[in-house]
């Protein structure tokens, strides 16, 4: 009853287009910006912040640019996990390289890099698309398997592969503590969330989501198919590229090129089916599924065990959990392709039209 929009009345086309029409929403949204930068930060503990919040904001940034392209514009892409290696070490080399370079320049340089890589090898979507299309992507990721661990420069001449980053600062304030680094990666996300829900909201997000219904009658009305799917190929793996170097520096602090290799790949695109496709809300649900279902399990599973008498190892458990993901995906598949984005968009209509069916 309280989620109605009665006596809002837009008087502009500005008013009547802006994101969060619902004066409900505006008030939603503020207060868990509130929360999750003020609250959050005071309360939750050190283990909370650095191993379940910031892999989630990261995770959720990256699937934010995978579903740009696979959600928005119809591209199926499997080699997201080459576009964030070329972030995190585009990313380092700018930092080690140059004397005084600012964090944030520098991981807005992998992104860049990485939208160079992006495009190189979304070209092949300018002739093919579908299976054909993700397996191009996927030469990507074996590419820049191969080319991470054997090129030296990319890893400064590291004799072992790995690299590694330390004493990371923003303008005097230095990142170290869980906190520090969950306010860092959150201002990333929510600056980014912001401008990816406006671009999809624009007139090149509506080019992308014509070409993902029917690149044909796209091009007949006009939409010039060639920049539409390579401007959806740079702006995801900006997106992810910036995601990578967080992943890389906050995260990690010290990786190697299996830290990107194609399970990443998997698992970002698991994110934005379970979420939802095209859906930025969607993002987060999927990250916030693949983050928590794990450490679920890992509770869940030998207490349930002990309930019936059965003693489950910790090999159990991680098999446990390859077993119930998948069935998982395949019951979302089946039962609502259109992920948890979509039943949160169907439960804020039945609210909004409660208890009257129309």
């Amino acid at each position: 009853m309280f989620y109605r929009e009665n006596g809002q009345f837009k008087t502009s086309y500005r008013a009547d287009q802006q994101i969060f029409p619902i004066d409900q929403d505006r008030w939603l949204v503020l207060a868990l910006l509130a929360i999750v930068c003020l609250v959050v930060p005071a309360l939750a503990s050190d283990y909370l912040l650095r191993a379940i919040l910031v892999p989630f904001l990261i995770l959720a940034l990256a699937a934010i640019g995978v579903n740009i392209l696979v959600g928005y514009c119809g591209q199926i892409s499997m080699g997201s996990g080459a576009f964030m290696a070329m972030g995190a070490y585009m990313a380092y080399n700018s930092l080690v390289r140059f004397d005084g370079m600012p964090l944030v320049v520098a991981l807005l340089i992998g992104g860049l890099c990485a939208t160079v890589f992006g495009v190189l090898f979304g070209l092949p979507s300018l002739r093919v698309k579908g299976l054909y299309l993700a397996v191009a992507t996927l030469a990507a990721q074996f590419f820049a398997d191969w080319m991470f661990l054997r090129v030296k420069w990319f890893t400064n001449d590291s004799p072992s592969g790995s690299v590694s980053v330390s004493n990371l600062q923003l303008m005097g304030w230095s990142i170290d503590t869980p906190v520090e680094k969950y306010l860092f990666c959150l201002g990333f996300v929510v600056v980014f969330a912001w401008l990816a829900k406006n671009l999809v909201r624009s007139a090149i997000g509506r080019e992308w989501m014509a070409i993902r219904d029917m690149d044909v009658a796209a091009a007949v009305i006009g939409i010039r198919p060639m920049y539409a799917k390579l401007t959806a190929f740079a702006v995801s793996s900006f997106i992810i590229g910036v995601a990578g170097g967080l992943w890389a520096f906050v995260h990690l602090g010290a990786w190697e090129p299996a830290a990107f290799g194609v399970e990443r790949s998997f698992q970002l695109l698991f994110m934005i089916i379970i979420g939802g496709l095209g859906s930025i809300v969607g993002a987060f649900f999927g990250a916030a599924f693949i983050v928590l279902l794990p450490i679920f399990l890992n509770q869940f599973l030998p207490v349930l065990g002990a309930l019936v008498g059965v003693s489950i190892s910790t090999t159990g458990v991680a098999h446990a959990e390859a077993m119930v993901f998948g069935a998982l995906i395949v019951w979302f598949l089946i039962v609502e392709p259109h992920g948890l984005g979509r039943l949160w968009a169907l439960g804020k209509q039945k609210m909004r039209t409660w208890p009257f069916p129309h």
